[in-house]
């Protein structure tokens, strides 16, 4: 018993550390993967069953579409065919356990069986593992780790259960599980406990192996466990939107009406054909095929029905009288930490949106106030607040988490820029707060003042276009022309302040007027600071660098394209 145990938390050890090593390893591929989701049933079916033959867990896609229901990323047409084709991707882990069933003479099948080549695959991904730095050969190293310690768990598992197939009480219990009924319930009380269809799969496999285990008693609690495997879903939607679960809900009426039907076959067919086929010993490729077919099967026979799903899961789970409302950041999506990571550039991309139209509104409110457009910039300000504070809180929580070593350096080029972006959404209501100053006191600004702002400003829509565009686009071109750029916009800022005491010595201009010029001189140069700090970022993460101080100022002491720039761009904002 202590054996079986212990090959058990071996198995499933191993199968836990190469799912999370393969997700990492294929981060970008399952990003790929997951922007080709459309309404069409054959794209999101394939999406879902390749998603879940990478991260050999049918559990952990179905959690993480209920996420993106959640988001509002997908919609519940396209979960359910997402869903769909996860229970056929499911099915490879069954496959490859069957390896450890091969019996042949010939020396080049019992290649194939894992005893032969785990040890070798354990060597090489050890050396990889604790000798490589590279983050990806180190993922690599754990993948043939995990995968040799799932084959071993398997094999000691096996050996274990062996010895059963002479005792009385475990006869009579498979005899008793032929009983199509007690099969399925079997089947979903052991894959709801360990949460995983694919490992209670590998379980019935390895208990195969004592002969005991009839197809006619293995098929009703292969069907038991897809149901099994829907728990995860339904716990993970617990405090979702009312479409997100209606997505887990989706995932276990399919696997309820397609057992149910399925059951309602086989039991017919058994009853009125008597297969001599159900009373032979099931073995492990004949378990992995029972599982692969009822899989198959049920998506041909719901996936012309999806409409009628929808339906279904729209009237288990009515809609509330509450407007509906979806969560930006879903923490369900740190099963799957590298779409997480999407997920907060996709949110840092509206972030860097807002905060830049907030600015660019903001010099045009110093030309010509509007009341509204006051208002639609303090607006746009709260909503940066908002992602700064959530953007924050889930980046620092996903990067606790087992993650790539590109994607932590991703997270923390994120982590360093949204807060560049809320201080410029902060200094666009400085401005409308400074335009209003004047406009509330009855000041103005002198002609001379009006036409030097106006260099400045084109200056500042310019810094602010390029930051924006190194950032949402990885533009290192754009990146490269902000510093020389914001380093004239300092020099410009000086020039102004120095003109305006002139003015006022000179008796040109007032000392309220003066206030309000100076606050707005201020925000506009600590603006183009945080497109410097931006573009920074952009330009130390495709070099791996996360030292901005000593990158910018290697930029400007060292660089004959930067003093070009430096010098076009003093041409073109030259002050009248």
């Amino acid at each position: 018993m202590l054996t079986l145990a212990g090959g058990l938390s071996l198995f499933l050890f191993g199968m836990s550390i190469m799912g999370q090593a393969l997700e990492r390893r294929a981060g970008g591929q399952l990003r790929s993967l997951l922007e080709r989701l459309t309404a069409n049933k054959a794209a999101g079916l394939l999406t879902g069953l390749g998603v879940t033959a990478v991260i050999q867990s049918s559990s952990a896609t179905t959690v993480m579409v209920v996420g993106f229901v959640n988001s509002g990323l997908m919609s519940l047409r396209q979960a359910i065919n997402v869903i769909m084709g996860a229970n056929i991707g499911t099915t490879v882990t069954a496959w490859i356990l069957s390896l450890t069933g091969i019996d042949s003479g010939n020396l080049f099948v019992r290649l194939l069986k894992p005893a032969s080549f785990t040890p070798v695959l354990a060597l090489i991904g050890i050396i990889f593992y604790m000798f490589c730095k590279s983050a990806r050969r180190k993922d690599t190293g754990l993948i043939l780790l995990g995968f040799a310690t799932l084959m071993f768990g398997m094999e000691t598992m096996s050996g274990a259960v062996s010895g059963l197939r002479d005792v009385p009480a475990f006869q009579q219990l498979f005899i008793l599980f032929k009983n199509p009924v007690l099969g399925v319930l079997a089947g979903a009380a052991l894959t709801a406990v360990i949460q995983s269809s694919s490992a209670s799969v590998g379980i019935l496999q390895a208990l195969a192996v004592t002969g005991q285990v009839s197809y006619g008693a293995a098929i009703p609690i292969i069907l038991g466990q897809n149901i099994g495997t829907c728990v995860t879903a339904m716990l993970s939607s617990a405090g979702a939107n009312k479409n997100a679960k209606r997505a887990a809900v989706v995932h276990l009426s399919f696997n309820t009406i397609g057992t149910a039907i399925w059951l309602t076959v086989f039991c017919l067919v058994r009853s009125l054909f008597h297969p001599v086929f159900l009373n032979a010993p099931a073995s492990l490729a004949g378990i992995a095929v029972a599982h692969s077919v009822f899989n198959v099967l049920c998506t041909v026979l719901m996936l012309p029905l999806s409409g009628f799903l929808e339906r279904l899961v729209t009237v288990l789970v009515p809609d509330a009288k509450e407007p509906e409302v979806f969560s930006e950041l879903d923490e369900r999506l740190f099963t799957t930490p590298s779409i997480a990571l999407e997920r907060c550039q996709t949110v840092a991309a509206d972030m860097a949106e807002t905060a830049v139209s907030a600015l660019m509104k903001s010099l045009d409110v110093l030309r010509d106030y509007d009341s509204e457009t006051a208002a639609d910039i303090r607006e746009k300000e709260n909503r940066t607040d908002h992602y700064e504070d959530i953007l924050g809180t889930y980046l620092v929580r996903l990067s606790t988490r087992r993650i790539s070593g590109q994607d932590s350096r991703e997270a923390a080029k994120l982590l360093k820029m949204i807060g560049d972006f809320e201080r410029i959404a902060d200094h666009a209501v400085n401005l409308v707060e400074s335009a209003e100053e004047l406009r509330d006191k009855g000041l103005r600004l002198t002609d001379a003042a009006v036409e030097e702002l106006s260099v400045l400003s084109r200056a500042v829509r310019e810094i602010l276009e390029l930051s924006l565009t190194a950032f949402l686009q990885n533009d290192l071109a754009s990146a490269a022309n902000v510093e020389p750029l914001e380093q004239v916009v300092d020099r410009l800022k000086e020039r102004l302040r120095t003109r305006h005491i002139l003015r006022l010595q000179n008796g040109g201009c007032t000392i309220d007027a003066g206030f309000a010029w100076l606050d707005l001189l201020t925000s506009l140069e600590r603006t183009a600071d945080h497109c410097s700090n931006i573009a920074g970022c952009v330009l130390d993460a495709a070099g791996d660098n996360l030292n901005l101080h000593q990158s910018l100022r290697e930029i400007r002491d060292g660089s004959e394209d930067y003093q070009a720039r430096y010098r076009a761009y003093t041409r073109k904002y030259a002050l009248p």
